[in-house]
């Protein structure tokens, strides 16, 4: 944890991972970019790297965030789209300068330009959230089982049957919650 900040829960598919900076959204909500600089410190850990963040490209970047997880849990849930929430993602993957380029890999990344600011870092985050959400990528949008969580994830797992966004958080959780009521109901059992 830097500077007192919970840590960032960190996951492959870059725009269900953004909505993961707001985790526990049914419980008692943690909010993981809540300066300017945390939200900086996040988008470098993708490779988004800008130099500075106004409180009002964070409060961007957060509108951002709720409308893909809007999004995506309409999708999850096929549900359908909210119209408000495509337009923020539309207007925000529209209103940056970034590029895909190939990696010597065979990967594409997105790079932005020397000058680059938040605006730019969010229009990557957009689209990779439009890519998503319309279905271009092998696996399916989902809704983490945990009751308090209910993040949106991406399951590219093969029989596309995961339950929580992170097993190492909320499917931990579950399953000790599941364990210690199983040893309340039959105290014997554990022996």
């Amino acid at each position: 944890m830097r500077s007192g900040f919970p840590d960032f829960r960190l996951g492959s598919v870059l725009a269900t991972s953004f909505t993961g900076t707001l985790s526990e959204r049914r419980g008692s909500p943690v909010e993981r970019i809540p300066t300017p600089q945390r939200l900086i410190d996040w988008l470098a850990v993708y490779g988004l790297a800008v130099d500075s963040c106004s409180l009002d490209q964070l409060d961007l970047a957060r509108e951002l965030r709720e409308s893909i997880h809007a999004a995506a849990t309409a999708a999850a849930t096929q549900g359908a789209l909210p119209g408000a929430a495509v337009q923020v993602i539309n207007d925000r993957s529209v209103q940056g300068r970034a590029a895909a380029v190939l990696t010597p890999e065979g990967e594409r990344r997105w790079r932005l330009g020397p000058d680059s600011r938040v605006e730019d870092a969010l229009s990557v985050i957009a689209a990779d959230a439009i890519g998503v959400i319309a279905g271009e990528r092998d696996g399916k949008l989902a809704l983490c089982g945990s009751p308090t969580c209910r993040a949106a994830f991406f399951d590219t797992s093969q029989s596309r049957t995961r339950k929580w966004c992170d097993m190492n958080t909320c499917g931990n959780r579950q399953k000790k919650a599941r364990f210690h009521a199983n040893q309340r109901k039959n105290p014997g059992s554990a022996e």
